[in-house]
């Protein structure tokens, strides 16, 4: 059955009218608000057929204020381009439009209240915009640089970045650069006071060129000569490491030369467990950890340096530096994330450098220490690390603070930038703990008056931060500082270092206090940033008065650096204190035989005399004597013996004692009036008399390398015996089976 059709269903129309005309069924005009809802003033005038408009049907207009200001605050937590996003919202249109298309008509106080909100939003923006931009760097010099290139037969090239910074248009920040070969010297670096000596090579250059002159062959030849003797010294590479020791008596010595000059000031080891291990390698008949008898070549070869006056065991030392670097160069690095090793590449890093086994490029080596150990979280104060007995504490905190001591050294002399901050690390300076308080379980540490063995450790800590800001300043690529900065880092530095030296003083005099060889390495460490920091105003300070305290600032630390390792210099005859003869022999020793940082100091030193006598006598006007400081030109002269000295020590490179020649020649011209036409004959004749004695002390000691003969001498009295290896030589004065040794390693 089909049921009829009903009417057919009319689609209902969308409604044009608002919600109030169409409930009361009047004729509505459409606008928005319409003219029955302006009259009636009752709702809101909302059409049901604007779906954006559903939501907000049955808000009144205090409740839209709200919902606009609410907005307001959510855009406050978003991004500046989220919010332009979202402006202007619903509420805000609504507002603007109700406010623009019924201002005749609106109250006054509708109005009012749309204008605070617009007010509010715009306020909340320009907060937001003003909190997320980040804040504005102060201005950058305008760099003007100016690069000069110096070529000579006996310096080579060097190419020479003056660059000069115009800052606020009165004050001039100045950075030159040095660039020799492949390699970049910063502020800090001694190149930059070499520089200054251009006139020199400038003024004999053309005498070189000439047929006539032997210098410029003298030079090459003691190249060719350096590098067969550096040859015989090293071994092939990789290097193994062996279980050969020298004999007993010559390794206690060398032991304990080591820690009483390096461990003193960078504490690597803890001294009884030290011992112990090292004791027990002589009586004991298993075969010593690999690990260790790394550690302990390392620790004989650092010692070998004070051992003699010339350095005899240099051969075996730059041995045991090549089998410690084969070593620890091992690509699965993991098994060596410990304490032992970690002490063992500080000690590679000390001896690389003293030793000159590509001492050179010891900032970069130190940059890879320091990564090391920030991946074994020593930055970290182990108080905030899991618990450890107060021996793994000290050691952690000693190792950090020798690790940080030795990065600053390396970049300072180096000239390159330290790469790190105050901010990088929390560890704590080490406790004033003696070595053997460590060993009890719950030790005190003793008070700031009271010396133990971390005493110089924990003083070089305390002026950290003023000498890492100096080298930051010197060094950074971003550093723009002015002459007043150098001034109150300056005065930091030295403020901090007073401190510490009346803590020094301070300790009673019927106690353990510091050995001379201590407070003269402290005294040399704080005067060699001093002198440094003063470098690029060293050259102006002869010209301008307005640098005058830079002057005197670098010649007073220069001599202090000076005396602080040569205490016996005759510099200091009439007024030096009297200096015990082992502490002498130790502090020269360690400046002549070594390599790196101390040496560097002292030809910084040697140089600031010569620029500052140099200066005396072209400056004198009179025509009487001259005044010159005599004193300094006596430290002049010792200079050139030490210089001397050094290569009879095993330095290769003559062009340090041939500069120190050609300056000295220079400063004797000046005193005797000789003509500067003459000048230029004097000088060659100085370089050629200096090249002539480093070719024969270089050719005999090829010559020797040569023949097979060993230029290391042992001490024949010592009831001891050797070992395998290097030491073959002094066999017929021992009796194998009447000597001591390990049965290890027999």
């Amino acid at each position: 059955m089909i049921s009829a059709p009903g009417p057919e269903r009319r689609r209902r129309r969308p409604a044009v009218s608002c919600s109030l005309c169409r409930r009361r069924k009047i004729k509505c005009n459409r606008e928005s608000p319409c003219s029955n809802c302006i009259k009636s003033k009752a709702e809101p005038c909302v059409y049901e057929s604007d779906s954006s408009s559903r939501p907000q049907q049955h808000l009144g207009f205090n409740q839209t204020l709200e919902l606009g200001l609410c907005k307001a605050s959510e855009r406050q937590m978003l991004p500046p381009d989220a919010v332009t996003s979202q402006v202007p919202s619903y509420a805000s249109r609504s507002l603007l439009s109700s406010a623009r298309d019924s201002s005749s008509r609106t109250s006054q106080a509708s109005a009012s209240e749309v204008e605070s909100l617009k007010t509010k939003i715009r306020q909340l923006e320009e907060q937001l915009s003003s909190a997320t931009q980040p804040a504005e760097s102060p201005p950058r010099p305008s760099p003007n640089s100016r690069i000069e290139t110096s070529t000579s037969q006996i310096a080579g090239t060097f190419h020479i970045n003056h660059e000069r910074r115009l800052l606020h248009d009165s004050q001039f920040v100045n950075r030159n650069l040095v660039i020799h070969k492949s390699r970049l010297f910063g502020s800090s670096h001694w190149a930059q006071a070499a520089s200054m000596f251009r006139d020199v090579f400038e003024m004999i250059e053309p005498f070189i060129r000439g047929s006539g002159s032997k210098a410029s062959a003298g030079i090459r030849r003691c190249k060719e000569l350096a590098r067969i003797i550096k040859t015989q010294r090293t071994p092939q590479w990789p290097t193994p490491p062996t279980q050969d020791l020298p004999p007993k008596g010559v390794a206690d010595e060398l032991v304990d030369c080591y820690l009483r000059t390096i461990e003193t000031t960078f504490r690597v080891l803890h001294v009884p467990t030290f011992r112990s291990e090292y004791d027990a390698l002589w009586v004991s008949e298993a075969r010593p950890s690999i690990a260790f008898t790394v550690q302990l070549k390392l620790v004989l070869a650092l010692g070998s340096v004070t051992y003699d006056e010339r350095f005899s065991m240099r051969p075996s030392a730059v041995r045991w530096v090549f089998e410690a670097h084969t070593w620890l160069s091992d690509p699965d690095f993991k098994p060596q994330l410990n304490i032992q090793c970690l002490q063992s590449r500080i000690l590679l890093l000390l001896a690389r450098e003293i030793i000159n086994v590509g001492g050179d490029s010891s900032w970069i080596s130190a940059g890879g220490l320091l990564r090391t150990a920030l991946h074994m979280g020593l930055h970290r104060d182990p108080s905030v690390l899991p618990p450890r007995s107060a021996l793994a504490v000290e050691m952690r905190r000693r190792l950090w603070n020798t690790i940080l001591e030795l990065s600053l050294q390396s970049s300072i002399s180096s000239g390159g930038p330290p790469l790190i901050s105050l901010g990088d690390f929390d560890c704590a300076p080490p406790g004033n703990f003696d070595d053997e308080q460590l060993l009890a379980e719950d030790p005190v540490p003793k008070s700031d008056d009271e010396y133990t063995q971390t005493a110089i450790a924990r003083a070089l800590r305390g002026t950290y931060p003023q000498r890492l800001a100096i080298v930051k300043f010197l060094n950074d690529l971003s550093s723009y500082g002015t002459y007043e900065e150098t001034l109150r880092l300056d005065a930091d530095l030295r403020e901090s270092y007073r401190a510490i030296c009346r803590i020094l003083r301070g300790y009673p005099s019927n106690g353990p206090s510091p050995s001379q060889f201590e407070k003269c390495m402290l005294d040399f460490i704080i005067h060699f940033y001093v002198c440094c920091l003063h470098i690029p105003y060293i050259e102006k300070s002869l010209r301008a008065p307005a640098y005058a305290f830079s002057r005197k600032v670098a010649i007073e630390s220069a001599l202090k650096m000076w005396c602080a390792i040569y205490p016996s210099s005759r510099f200091m005859s009439n007024t030096r204190r009297e200096i015990s003869g082992s502490v002498e022999n130790k502090l020269t020793r360690f400046v002549e035989c070594g390599f790196g940082f101390f040496r560097t100091g002292v030809i910084i030193a040697a140089m600031f005399v010569t620029l500052e006598l140099k200066a005396q006598l072209l400056d004198d006007d009179s025509l009487g004597p001259s005044p010159y400081r005599v004193d300094l030109f006596s430290l002049l002269c010792e200079a050139k013996d030490r210089c001397w000295n050094m290569i009879q020590c095993g330095e290769t490179n003559v062009k340090g004692y041939l500069l120190i020649c050609l300056v000295t020649a220079q400063i004797e011209g000046l005193m005797h009036g000789v003509e500067p036409s003459k000048l230029p004959e004097l000088l060659l004749r100085a370089a050629e008399e200096a090249e002539d004695r480093c070719l024969d002390f270089m050719e005999e000691k090829a010559d020797l390398g040569r023949s097979g003969g060993s230029v290391e001498v042992m001490d024949e009295s010592a009831n001891t015996a050797p070992f395998m290896g290097d030491w073959e030589f002094i066999v017929s004065v021992c009796n194998l089976e009447n000597c001591s040794m390990p049965t290890a390693f027999r």
